[in-house]
């Protein structure tokens, strides 16, 4: 997990405090003490959050340089298309997954993501890689309003996710999500449907433009508002596209 020569097989949780950069923008929390030879942790994350220099990236995974110490952090496509070019700043919301043999970072640019993403791993079947890999199929905006809508089908069609863990997703997360994302339902707060979402994402698609793209695309003309059919939301989408 760690840059600059820190393997995870150097890494023991007992000593991760003190090779933590002496940085503000760290989060720790302490470990009770040992039972059975086994350190516990309390619910407290133990890096909540990494302000550095982004030192790599790829798709599902970056590197950030917080004082000369390399954190490898795994990320949604949501978070990845925000990217900036190696070099530049970044800021980081985390969450730690510690496990007996296992400490991973998974890395967020909005706490709309994060939110949705400690939503999604307390539905049992769904660990932190099946949650990273939702978020990555669906912009956050276009996943919320699926759970709204109970939007079997867009939910499936998600890489990992089979009909049974959609079904889940939308009967544990509905009224959670219409709780807490109510603005981030811009097609149920316009009167477009999901399926018309869908159908403009795949006419664009059919056009040659990247579904990510064209689901991302989408949504943000939604958040512009004045959208009242299929057309009007295409034509707005090609517009945006094309500029």
């Amino acid at each position: 997990m760690w840059g600059h020569g820190l393997g995870t097989a150097d890494l023991h949780f007992q000593t991760l405090a003190p090779i933590l950069p002496q940085d503000s923008s760290l989060k720790t929390q302490d470990a009770s003490s040992p039972k059975d030879g086994v350190i516990h942790y309390n619910s407290v994350c133990m890096i909540a959050r990494l302000k550095g220099v982004l030192s790599s990236k790829s798709a599902d995974r970056l590197i950030v340089d917080v004082q000369g110490v390399g954190y490898e952090v795994l990320i949604p496509f949501s978070t990845y298309f925000e990217l900036g070019e190696t070099g530049d700043s970044i800021d980081l919301l985390i969450y730690t997954y510690v496990r007996e043999d296992t400490l991973k970072l998974y890395g967020f640019r909005t706490e709309k993501e994060k939110q949705l993403f400690l939503l999604l791993i307390q539905i049992s079947g769904i660990g932190p890689k099946l949650g990273i890999a939702i978020l990555s199929g669906l912009p956050v905006d276009e996943l919320v309003a699926a759970v709204s809508a109970s939007d079997i089908p867009r939910l499936s069609s998600i890489p990992g996710v089979g009909k049974k863990t959609a079904e889940r997703i939308a009967l544990e997360l509905k009224d959670r999500i219409s709780a807490l994302f109510a603005e981030l339902s811009p097609g149920a707060q316009l009167g477009i449907t999901s399926s018309t979402q869908r159908d403009v994402i795949s006419a664009l698609v059919n056009l040659g433009y990247p579904r990510n793209k064209a689901e991302t695309v989408v949504s943000r003309v939604l958040r512009e508002g004045e959208i009242d059919r299929f057309e009007t939301l295409l034509r707005k989408s090609l517009r945006e596209l094309s500029g």
